[in-house]
């Protein structure tokens, strides 16, 4: 495809979105779902993110390659990005890991999951490929990096955090010159290098790469033929492309989109139980660091119609109100107290029960005189009345799964055990 000067350059890009991680970190709220596919802020799933700035940056060609668990994220697909009109140029396919290939493997790396779809890009006929994960947490213009990769004439360009060194080991982390040329790349080091003008901050991936399409399809041709590879981005091609090619960073604080209220720039990995919550419970402050109501960069979703939510009886003791929290949709606040807390939709609180600093996913049930702290409620449970949980430690670990730092998740399967064991 011919680039065209008078388009922006993200109508000349794809945006191939690797959701198919199984997330092991979060523990039972990936038991049915991919990490990609989990909900967070009350009514949208954590893949919306990357989908919405694709959206949002102009791009209207996509592509999801899933493979663990992928039911719920597809059928969630199907129901909120249903909305692409193939008349108007515009393309969302859903790629599982179907052996189109080879019917012998599934997808063995983020590299192999794009290169076998290899023919299904060749038709979109775009020039520039974007690489995205789906499971981070954030608000970016990818016409700005698209922007600085053409200028900068790089073989690839990889978006970057600027994180404390004594994290960085979790990261892909790489060492950049003045100009922004990559001059080394090492995934998930021990003793990750220091930013020359802060050694104490580490320069590291975010998992987003920018490629000429022409280049990146040899590239992905070549590492599907070597036995050796292990055929992942950041294992394989980007330490090759850094060794004999050009590799540029792309700080994020460049195209981080804020709506004014957000301090710096937003980013997070909500890859376990306790960032997960943290996450989810960050969106309840007065001025949260992620802004959800900033209406020039909406966050697409699935929008379920349900009517609004409701807050009933009021006395003492037994009075349906909320403070400092979110109530999605469909939530019936029945004589309960809730407190810097995030219900999602068809959430349902029962009279003289207690819920602070809870993050309670859809169509939850939570029983009379239940007492609530500190906790995540996975989707459907029906909480027992009169269940606390939140102020014994021991007692909360002998039946459900209790964190490092002291938060709770609650499953159903969890509780039925409870059930039967107390008889």
């Amino acid at each position: 495809m011919k680039p065209q000067p008078n388009q922006r350059l993200s109508s000349q890009a794809m945006a191939f979105v690797l959701a198919g991680g199984r997330g092991s970190r979060l523990k039972e709220l990936t038991d049915r779902r991919a990490k990609p596919a989990v909900y967070f802020g009350g009514k949208t799933r954590i893949i919306d993110f990357a989908l919405s700035n694709a959206l949002n940056s102009g791009i209207r060609k996509m592509a999801i390659a899933t493979q663990y668990k992928a039911h719920s994220l597809i059928r969630h697909m199907q129901r909120g990005w249903n909305f692409f009109r193939a008349e108007r140029n515009e393309y969302l396919d859903i790629l599982p890991a179907s052996q189109r290939i080879d019917e012998s493997k599934w997808y063995l790396g983020t590299a192999d999951a794009v290169a076998q779809n290899i023919d299904i890009i060749e038709d979109y006929d775009v020039k520039y490929v974007i690489i995205l994960a789906g499971d981070h947490i954030y608000k970016m213009d990818y016409e700005v990096m698209l922007l600085q990769h053409v200028l900068s004439k790089a073989d690839v360009t990889i978006g970057c955090l600027t994180v404390p060194r004594a994290e960085a080991s979790a990261f892909g982390c790489m060492a950049a010159d003045k100009t922004g040329r990559i001059t080394q790349f090492i995934e998930k080091p021990a003793n990750p290098p220091g930013l020359p003008e802060d050694p104490t901050h580490s320069l590291v991936s975010m998992g987003i790469y920018v490629f000429d399409w022409v280049f990146l399809r040899e590239l992905l041709i070549r590492d599907a033929e070597d036995p050796h590879s292990s055929h992942d981005f950041g294992h394989d091609l980007i330490p090759q492309i850094v060794k004999y090619g050009k590799a540029m960073a792309h700080r994020f604080s460049e195209s981080c989109v804020t709506s004014g209220l957000e301090h710096e720039p937003y980013w997070r990995d909500v890859g376990t139980i306790d960032a997960f919550w943290q996450a989810n419970i960050d969106l309840t402050e007065f001025t949260p660091k992620l802004d959800l109501y900033d209406n020039a960069w909406p966050i697409w979703t699935y929008a379920e119609i349900v009517p609004p939510a409701k807050f009933i009886h009021d006395e003492d003791g037994r009075r349906g109100s909320a403070v400092s929290s979110l109530i999605s949709g469909d939530c019936i606040v029945s004589g309960s107290e809730v407190r810097n807390s995030l219900l999602f939709t068809g959430c349902r609180s029962h009279s003289w029960s207690t819920v602070q600093h809870v993050v309670a996913l859809p169509y939850v049930d939570i029983g009379e005189r239940a007492q609530l702290t500190r906790c995540v409620i996975d989707r459907g449970v029906k909480v027992p009345p009169g269940l606390v949980v939140g102020v014994d430690p021991e007692e909360d670990a002998k039946w459900f799964r209790r964190t490092e730092g002291g938060i709770v998740l609650i499953t159903q399967s969890m509780l039925d055990a409870r059930a039967a064991a107390l008889g």
